[in-house]
């Protein structure tokens, strides 16, 4: 049975982010981007699990926003955690700004909201810094 799988780039980068998400232990390391080789470095005991991320519409060149639902309130956001890669589609949670701005180890929180995306519609993506979430 042929795969008939197309992946690209970006799928290629969203799938090392995800395994990097999968395993937090990490030497101190200088890097940053999406290429940093892993999550980190731990702060306060905190180990990060995420590599925040933007996505720029294809057509438009334009931040991807997307609508959530967190605690009752609603939001738009533009910063997602990939949850899940499958060929050229992707699975990502969106992570709303946590409103304690005093918390600089939790810029987002996890809001549980997801949406899939066929990965052609994705013209770049950006990676933020290392965090963690809840």
């Amino acid at each position: 049975m042929e795969n008939n799988c197309k992946e690209t780039c970006i799928s290629k980068i969203l799938e090392f982010i995800l395994e990097l998400q999968k395993n937090t232990e990490c030497p101190n390391i200088d890097n940053v981007g999406c290429d940093k080789p892993c999550l980190g470095p731990s702060i306060n005991g905190y180990i990060y699990n995420t590599r925040p991320i933007t996505l720029y519409c294809c057509s438009t060149g334009t931040l991807w926003s997307m609508p959530y639902t967190l605690n009752g309130e609603t939001g738009t956001s533009t910063v997602f955690k990939i949850n899940k890669v499958d060929c050229n589609c992707a699975t990502f949670e969106i992570l709303a700004p946590n409103p304690d701005t005093e918390n600089t180890i939790m810029p987002y929180l996890s809001t549980n909201n997801f949406f899939t995306i066929n990965l052609d519609c994705v013209l770049a993506i950006r990676c933020l810094n290392d965090t963690y979430t809840n």
